[in-house]
């Protein structure tokens, strides 16, 4: 028979009880984590958010809170009243924070039972994921999710502290808005009252975050709920938080120094100190150094080795003299058998037009000069499995095709782009060789157990600035620049002038912040001049009559007074998983898609009523 809960309040939660306690009458509330009977006394484990603290139900001292004892189970929700008091020296238990003391119950309430689970949320590890999926009500009892929202508190609490201090207001904006081109597919939500007519939901706040600032709001920030029709990844999900904001009047270094403040405070709410400044680097300079636009520091990058190579050796070799010849290391992996080389050749992006020389043994026995020189550029030591990567001549695309003066080519990019993939697969392969990657899970461990006591990040979290990425790209197919980022992205003033007769040297002024591998942000400093928007949109052929048809509100705006504005917006999501140690999003959103963009939990996406679709004039075709 289960009990009412009555008049009965709990008076501590069962994690924050401490030997200084010792003698206070106290009510606990939670689920049984774990009984064990010893016959005449029944120990339960009793667990809420905060932790665990041990309930001894003796016989004699309650023979009907003993009787329930001995009926109930783990996942029992129940509430115990009694006093604390210290364990015997023998029995403390220096793992669990409130080890040295239990309570003596007096009375047991049982408030719920449960049916048997598919798992254990005392489980440190469950296998299947589609399973925790499915009973994520279960899931997030487990001490490890606690644990993540928990800091997903703390951090989003930092963040909004740090902003308010600085002199942002948050705002919120619609969710229920005009479909815009953002980069990826709008989620459309049909509208009853105006048929065959259609909101959008947000990829980003990005025009009404402008029009904050045309309104006058000078500094707006907001924690805001995005949503983008994408392939999953473990970074991405369908919807995602954004810390997203906007500021008028401000330089590049202005939006650096805010994001930096926060991110400060967000690490130290996770008890990680992250220096700053943050270095900066252009996006030339990372494709070239990293062969990726958001970089990983934690192991060493791309190494130019042309000079290493005769133009001989290179036409043995079957190499491309006019693309990049760069050369990389993984750390303490040391020379592989050739069967552990050709598991990971399906690593190697084949559509690049590149190629690539694992066998150094090999290279080495023909081409004994380069192979030493090779080493010698890299700063490999015997220990370091060593990889050339260049470009194949064999490419349909000629190297020359898509050069242009002053920037890199598409097939420079992809060269780099090749070397840098296979830099991150075989280094995540061989993270428990080179190590470079356990720092990092160390650090966070070790901060987590600290309590308070702030552990230096410097070693462990690795924040770029990327700066000065190309305004416009080329597409070869179409035979025409289209634009890198969204339309609303200022060029650099200085590049102005050859934004119709030279488009390849123009740079937008925008940037990134990478992380560890993961892109954290990205942001610009936008056009407020509606003369210089109307030039963009006709450098990317889009006519005045469809550029207001997509942004006539917007364009109509920038006419009444625009200031110089920018702004950034940075995941919140992958800050959480970066700070948790969490290898994908889903571990740190609290009801996340599966990989086929399914919510195993409620069931969603689902069929609807002919009478729903009916509301909303729809009729649903399915392909045959």
């Amino acid at each position: 028979m289960l009990d009412f809960l009555g008049t009965l309040e709990r008076t501590h939660m069962c994690g924050d009880l401490r030997a200084a306690d010792a003698g206070k009458p106290v009510v606990v509330m939670g689920w049984v984590n774990r009984r064990r009977d010893h016959g005449n006394l029944i120990f339960l484990d009793l667990r809420d958010r905060s932790g665990i603290c041990q309930v001894v139900l003796d016989k004699e001292l309650t023979p009907d809170g003993h009787l329930k004892g001995e009926q109930v189970r783990p996942e029992y929700v129940v509430a115990a009243v009694g006093k604390v008091r210290l364990r015997a020296k023998d029995a403390i238990n220096p793992k669990m924070p409130t080890g040295e003391i239990e309570i003596e119950a007096t009375e047991l309430r049982v408030l719920n039972d449960t049916r048997l689970a598919p798992f254990s949320p005392s489980e440190e590890a469950i296998q299947n994921e589609e399973t925790r999926l499915k009973y994520r009500f279960i899931d997030l009892r487990r001490v490890e999710m606690q644990r993540n929202f928990r800091l997903r508190h703390e951090i989003t609490r930092a963040v909004r502290e740090s902003l308010s201090a600085q002199g942002f207001l948050e705002i919120e904006t619609p969710i229920l808005c005009k479909s815009t081109p953002e980069g990826a597919r709008d989620f459309l939500v049909p509208s009853r009252v105006h048929p065959g007519e259609f909101y959008a939901l947000p990829q980003s706040p990005q025009i009404f975050k402008q029009i904050l600032m045309i309104s006058g709001f000078d500094r707006y920030f907001q924690v805001a709920r995005c949503f983008r029709d994408e392939d999953q990844r473990a970074d991405r999900q369908l919807e995602f938080t954004q810390i997203d904001l906007e500021m008028s009047f401000p330089r590049q270094e202005t939006v650096f120094a805010v994001v930096e403040n926060f991110l400060v405070a967000a690490f130290a709410a996770a008890g990680v100190t992250l220096p700053a400044p943050f270095p900066k680097i252009t996006y030339d300079e990372s494709i070239k150094q990293f062969g990726s636009d958001k970089p990983d520091l934690r192991l060493p990058g791309l190494t130019d080795v042309r000079p290493a190579f005769t133009d001989e050796a290179l036409a043995t070799l079957q190499i491309d003299p006019a693309l990049p010849v760069v050369a990389f290391r993984i750390p303490n992996v040391g020379e592989l058998s050739r069967k552990e080389r050709e598991d990971n050749h399906p690593m190697f992006d084949k559509n690049k037009g590149a190629k690539f020389i694992d066998d150094f043994k090999r290279l080495a026995k023909g081409f004994p000069d380069a192979a030493a020189k090779v080493r010698e550029l890299a700063g490999a030591v015997d220990a370091d499995f060593v990889i050339v990567v260049a470009g194949d001549p064999a490419h349909h695309i000629k190297a020359s095709d898509t050069k242009f003066e002053g920037r890199l080519s598409e097939r420079e990019i992809n060269v780099y782009a090749a070397a840098g993939n296979f830099r991150t697969e075989l280094a995540k392969k061989y993270a428990d060789r080179h190590g470079a990657f356990g720092v990092t899970e160390r650090v966070v461990a070790e901060a987590d157990s600290k309590n308070g006591t702030a552990i230096d990040g410097s070693a462990a979290f690795h924040p770029i600035w990327i700066v000065d990425f190309p305004m416009f790209e080329y597409e070869l197919g179409a035979a025409k620049w289209v634009p890198a980022h969204h339309p609303f992205t200022a060029p650099h003033e200085a590049d102005m002038a050859n934004l119709v007769s030279d488009p390849a040297s123009v740079r937008a002024n925008c940037y990134d912040l990478a992380m560890n591998g993961l892109e954290l942000g990205s942001g610009s400093i936008r056009i407020h001049r509606k003369d210089v928007q109307q030039q963009i949109f006709a450098s990317l052929g889009i006519s005045e009559e469809e550029a207001k048809a997509r942004f006539g509100f917007f364009l109509d705006a920038l006419e009444y007074g625009t200031p110089p504005h920018g702004g950034i917006a940075l995941g919140l999501d992958r800050i959480v998983m970066l700070l948790a140690g969490a290898p994908s999003l889903r571990e740190v959103i609290a009801f996340p898609k599966t990989a086929k963009a399914i919510d195993l939990m409620a069931d969603a996406p689902t069929n609807v009523t002919d009478q729903q679709l009916k509301e909303l004039h729809i009729r649903v075709v399915l392909k045959g």
